[in-house]
């Protein structure tokens, strides 16, 4: 039987991954968040409340999605 070692580059990528994808299921949430926003046709002021909400999730989830990927991309390189 062969054992399979798990570097700290294998957890780092894997890691990346899962962080990338958590800040992409954020992302999708905000789309859909702001289409329902939109068919709604609320008037101006709350529209504007809505995406108020929706921004600071919207620039946490890209800023997930980059620094997982960044974490990929060293655990690629450094392996």
């Amino acid at each position: 039987m062969e054992t399979q070692d798990t570097s700290i580059f294998d957890l780092l990528i894997w890691g990346g991954a899962s962080l990338s994808f958590i800040g992409l299921i954020g992302l999708i949430w905000c789309i859909i968040y702001v289409a329902r926003a939109r068919r709604a046709r609320l008037p101006d002021a709350e529209m504007r409340a809505k995406l108020k909400t929706a921004l600071p999730m919207n620039l946490g989830a890209l800023f997930l999605s980059v620094i997982g990927l960044m974490l990929v991309i060293l655990g690629i390189f450094l392996a």
